[in-house]
């Protein structure tokens, strides 16, 4: 189980299997995740703020998708690219914000 924390303090929990990508699991629960490169770390459509407790639970980020980030708009220090978080046991639970600075181009 994965919860999003909605710009506008909506919560939705959506379930999710050992393996999954979060990019993936956003989009399939419309939750306003561009993805514009498609998970292939060239852009930072897909950035989260990851909750301060499960955010050590995570591996450590690339030197690329801290690059990545760079460019992401409102970036903190629990900042991840959600397509960059594969979901294991040990993130069952995952709370992740999405930025109010978030913009999905997909829907009209």
């Amino acid at each position: 189980m994965v919860h999003f924390v909605g710009s506008d303090g909506k919560i939705v929990s959506a379930e999710a299997s050992e393996g999954d990508n979060l990019l993936t699991v956003a989009q399939i629960h419309d939750q306003p995740l561009e993805g514009t490169c498609e998970g292939q770390m060239a852009c930072s459509t897909c950035h989260v703020i990851v909750k301060a407790t499960d955010f050590d639970k995570l591996p450590a980020a690339t030197e690329m998708e801290e690059d990545m980030l760079d460019l992401a708009a409102g970036a903190r220090r629990t900042s991840r690219l959600a397509c960059q978080i594969i979901l294991t046991p040990d993130l069952d639970g995952l709370t992740v914000h999405i930025p109010q600075e978030s913009r999905n181009m997909q829907v009209l």
